[in-house]
């Protein structure tokens, strides 16, 4: 059973006319009977991280000595498959099988998570699911916005006491900030790192650059050695190199400024997070706390669990990555490496460059680098409510460090 509330609403209309934000993922708190609390509930406003560890996982994560500083607060981590690969689902498809197995044994009255649009499959569309057998039509990769916190909201007005969300950073730090005031008897929250989003249509843009023709890719998927993995309709696998990527092409706007400067990459605040980064070739599971790691039991005879692994040294492309970044925050041209180079350090990369552990660092403090520098240039008063403690540790081996008016609390901040 499916809850579709552009079709059939329930307790309220939908708002049409949303309110106005400067940094804004339509993550659905401006769309709920209550809009203001976007003022509380938006991590690109005042996020307090800390103070959501400690309700969410029973302390905040560790500083020092501890690989907590990238990845937030975490109880296990695993590289991990389906031994049974569920047909259409990204990668093997641990979350959709995760949330058929909730509903399966009622542990769930709901999940909220989102199915691809009837009209376009890559355009997200949230649903509220009630039988196990309606995830099938959730599988996959989605790239848009998708307000999901709205149909969370619409969850309690249904009357559901137990339900499951499957969100993206953005979407569960509001989910975290609004868990009291909805006041479920249980809310599990499974993740994914959110791999810079964009709207749907420029996703197509993008999809024309890589393919003559785009309307027969069926999958997608940014790989950790290196490769972009296309699957087309005849059955056609196509691996592209990163490096090989038409990236230069895509207009500066591509990526919103909201996805370039978000803090929490890797999904610090949901129960488990589910990705790619440190799977080495397979998927990655973050198991955040108790409700985590009973979530993982739920699967166990369906789950191979191995240890991550780590090779490399991301000290050098991180480096690099910097000075792209400062390049394009200062609207200076980038520095472009020359096509034959390109086919040597696409091969190069994936023997050599950083792998598994070391990859998912990278990514981590790539992240922390490009939302400190595209903050300061566009927003430079946001810093120092929108960047959290941990954010600037990472970034004390790469000499960016805060001025005091970026530290929260300081008298030039005031």
């Amino acid at each position: 059973m499916f809850h579709d509330l552009d079709k059939a609403l329930v307790g309220q209309d939908l708002i049409q006319d949303l309110p106005y934000r400067d940094l804004c993922t339509d993550c659905g708190v401006s769309r709920t009977s209550a809009p203001k609390r976007c003022a509380t509930a938006c991590q690109f406003i005042q996020p307090d991280y800390p103070k959501y560890e400690l309700s969410v996982h029973g302390r905040e994560r560790k500083l020092e000595n501890s690989d907590e500083v990238f990845f937030g607060a975490y109880l296990h981590m695993f590289r991990a498959r389906l031994i049974n690969p569920l047909p259409g689902a990204q990668w093997t498809g641990i979350i959709s099988r995760l949330c058929e197995v909730l509903l399966e044994k009622g542990e769930v009255d709901a999940v909220i998570t989102m199915r691809s649009d009837p009209d376009d499959r890559w355009k997200p569309s949230p649903m509220i699911v009630t039988k196990a057998e309606d995830m099938a039509e959730c599988r996959g990769m989605k790239m848009g916005y998708a307000p999901i916190i709205q149909y969370l909201e619409q969850a309690r007005e249904l009357g559901y006491k137990k339900v499951a969300m499957v969100g993206i950073p953005c979407q569960v730090y509001a989910a975290r900030a609004l868990e009291k005031e909805l006041g479920f008897e249980k809310l599990l929250i499974i993740g994914s790192p959110c791999s810079d989003n964009t709207t749907t249509e420029n996703f197509h843009q993008f999809l024309g650059l890589l393919s003559p023709n785009p309307e027969d890719i069926t999958y997608l998927e940014f790989r950790a050695d290196y490769h972009v993995e296309l699957r087309f309709k005849n059955g056609e696998v196509q691996e592209i190199p990163f490096l090989k990527l038409p990236l230069s092409t895509l207009p500066a706007d591509f990526f919103p400024t909201t996805c370039k400067t978000c803090v929490d990459y890797v999904n610090s605040l949901s129960d488990i997070t589910v990705g790619y980064m440190a799977g080495t070739g397979e998927q990655w599971i973050i198991i955040r706390n108790p409700k985590g790691q009973e979530l993982v039991n739920l699967l166990s005879k369906e789950l191979s669990l191995e240890p991550v692994s780590s090779a490399g040294n991301r000290l050098g492309p991180v480096k690099g990555f910097m000075k792209n970044v400062e390049l394009a925050a200062g609207g200076l041209p980038l520095q472009r490496m020359p096509n034959f180079m390109r086919s040597i350090f696409a091969w190069v990369m994936p023997r050599f460059g950083p792998r598994g552990l070391e990859f998912a660092k990278a990514r981590v403090e790539m992240k922390a680098i490009e939302s400190v520098i595209h903050l300061r240039s566009i927003a430079p008063h946001k810093i120092k409510n929108m960047v959290p403690k941990a954010t600037w540790v990472l970034l004390e081996k790469y000499e960016i460090r805060p001025s005091n008016d970026e530290i929260k609390g300081s008298r030039e901040s005031t």
